[in-house]
């Protein structure tokens, strides 16, 4: 059984040993993100930040969207400009750097349509796999929207310049082959297998020494927000590889892996 959170508009499980899925469930808005769903997604990801029995983030949506992006719609007229401006500026903000900034691996699992916000919450998890029938798309230009400079750079690095440009600037939607290649996606699967291939993925990652996929995941992170290293900055890295040489999980790994067995890590 999982938990209901944000009102019901957030599902919690665990779908496969370490692994923690959290779903979008706002089914009359198609998944919209809301002041309680962000705020919500928000505090999980911070509680998850560092427990150990959770080791990997998926991060859905309740079918048959992953997310048609900020809920902005409902907003009322006469305070459009104050309340969509805080939407946009708290509570997404707050949410997507928590994503953002969470330790362990995320993973997305678009399991259908996929637009404005919703996409940069899919493009801030590590990894993601696409269900086949999903759209991608950022209509900004349609709505006459400016978009926010940190999900603007967000595209560009996942992306880069003349596909962000591609994507704001003629607002489509691209069909999920597309968005696999021009990497906008990792995988596309059949839209009846996303689940099970999502949480395969996410297990996978999930069995994997935490040490190293905290780790690596920060070093990568590191080293692509920072063109040049600072001595200090090249100094932490150097202190987080060579910490894993005196790690228990180390020298567990390599007796694994030499009996031929699946090993017991404990973070240490």
């Amino acid at each position: 059984m999982g938990q209901q959170l944000a009102g019901g508009k957030l599902l919690l499980d665990e779908p496969a040993e370490a692994v923690a899925r959290i779903r979008i469930s706002n089914p009359d808005r198609r998944n919209a993100l809301d002041h309680e769903i962000l705020d919500g997604l928000a505090e999980v990801l911070r509680q998850l930040d560092h427990n150990i029995e959770t080791r990997c983030v998926l991060v859905t949506g309740a079918p048959p969207v992953f997310s048609a992006g900020y809920d902005i719609a409902s907003i009322p007229s006469d305070t459009f400009e104050r309340d969509a401006e805080a939407l946009v500026a708290h509570p997404f903000h707050n949410a997507i750097e928590a994503l953002a900034n969470h330790p362990w691996p995320t993973v997305a699992a678009i399991n259908g349509h996929c637009l404005g916000g919703g996409l940069e919450l899919a493009i801030t998890c590590d990894l993601r796999i696409c269900a086949a029938g999903a759209r991608l798309g950022m209509p900004p230009a349609k709505l006459g929207l400016v978009y926010g400079h940190t999900g603007l750079r967000r595209f560009l690095d996942t992306v880069g310049l003349a596909r962000t440009k591609e994507l704001f600037l003629t607002g489509r939607s691209f069909e999920a082959p597309r968005a696999e290649a021009i990497g906008l996606v990792h995988e596309v699967v059949e839209d009846e297998a996303l689940e099970d291939a999502s949480v395969e993925l996410a297990a996978s990652i999930a069995a994997n020494a935490p040490l190293s996929t905290r780790g690596n995941k920060r070093a990568i992170e590191v080293l692509n927000q920072n063109a040049v290293l600072t001595s200090q900055q090249e100094g932490a890295l150097i202190a987080l590889r060579e910490s894993c040489f005196s790690s228990e999980d180390l020298r567990e790994g390599i007796r694994a892996f030499a009996e031929k067995r699946k090993p017991k890590w404990t973070g240490r």
